[in-house]
């Protein structure tokens, strides 16, 4: 099978990458990525000489067509995805969410090809933090900043897709990801490496905003459970039961790092800011059959902790430079923290 990553540099991508090289070798893979600040040449640098690496924009046609005229599958993971960033400049949400998602789609209905759409659960908005339920695949959509509104968009564009074109192509809404490889503009490595290099956590508002968090990894096996079973035009949320506010996993973080829980301080709260996230992927378990190998976010989070303290090379390049940024923008830190 011939496959196309798109955004494959990013976090969640170029783990996708280097799990499915990992776990299956019958797969050639083709990473298309713009290369943007939030992508790291150097993660895929252990499998360089497994996969062909195309720097180039989803919403170029002239460099989608000819990758995806040659390719069985797409997964779709290239977005913007910072929330903060959304609020300060929309354009580049708007150019790449909705307008290289547009390209995508006009490419593999040219073609014939197979595209999987990885998404958000930002998309559904946010629960009260005492409310019982948890986003379902028929939860009306109600995004909150102009990155979940155009990553909404770039979702329906796909369901039109395959309901006036035919094309073949299922959607992933999936909750908040942390693990290797996350750019430390995010908010569980930000505040990891903060506590390393000597910098307090900060929190937005009461630090009581619930994200439901899962392991890359777990998610990554979901996407490629949804491609081996999903059924075209059907979407599929991926969750792995981890509800856990912002304030106790800044805490858990500072107490692996052996500092005092409460060595973080509060800021005002950013615009928009949504209360509760929460996943239920009962279709997914029941239907396709799958679970999540991570289990215990606590553990999870522990093993990321070690992975940024054993991986400064990795991120100690790009953290003095985040920083100005934010001091210069007077930003804080992203509360979602997921993609």
């Amino acid at each position: 099978m011939r496959v196309l990553v798109t955004g494959g540099a990013g976090f969640i991508g170029a783990n996708f990458v280097l799990r499915t090289l990992a776990t299956r070798p019958d797969v050639e893979v083709t990473v298309l990525d713009k290369f943007t600040y939030a992508a790291n040449p150097t993660t895929l640098a252990p499998v360089a000489n497994r996969i062909r690496v195309v720097r180039g924009d989803i919403a170029d046609a002239t460099v989608v067509d000819p990758l995806i005229a040659e390719t069985d599958l797409v997964v779709n993971f290239a977005a913007e995805s910072h929330n903060d960033n959304s609020l300060a400049d929309p354009s580049s949400f708007v150019q790449t969410n909705l307008v290289g998602t547009y390209t995508l789609l006009e490419s593999v209905r040219r073609h014939g090809v197979r595209l999987h759409h990885v998404s958000t659960d930002e998309v559904y908005g946010d629960l009260d933090l005492d409310d019982p339920a948890r986003f379902t695949e028929e939860t009306a959509y109600n995004p909150s900043s102009p990155y979940s509104s155009t990553k909404a968009g770039s979702d329906l564009l796909v369901r039109a897709w395959v309901r006036s074109f035919g094309i073949t192509a299922t959607i992933s809404n999936c909750s908040n990801n942390y693990g290797p490889y996350q750019h430390v503009e995010k908010f569980i490595p930000r505040q990891i490496t903060n506590v390393l290099t000597g910098v307090r956590p900060k929190l937005y508002g009461d630090g009581r905003n619930v994200r439901d968090w899962i392991h890359v990894d777990d998610h990554n096996d979901a996407v490629w459970t949804v491609i081996d079973r999903g059924v075209s035009g059907e979407t599929y949320l991926i969750g792995a039961d981890g509800e856990v506010d912002n304030r106790t996993v800044v805490e858990a973080i500072l107490e692996a790092l052996g500092q005092p829980r409460d060595a973080f301080d509060f800021v005002t709260d950013r615009a928009g800011h949504d209360r509760r996230y929460a996943i239920d992927s009962t279709r997914l378990r029941t239907e396709l059959g799958w679970t999540p190998a991570y289990t215990d976010f606590s553990a999870g989070l522990a093993a990321t902790v070690d992975w940024y303290r054993t991986h400064s090379d990795w991120w100690a390049g790009v953290k003095d430079g985040v920083e100005r940024s934010y001091a210069e923008t007077q930003q804080t830190i992203d509360p979602e923290g997921a993609r």
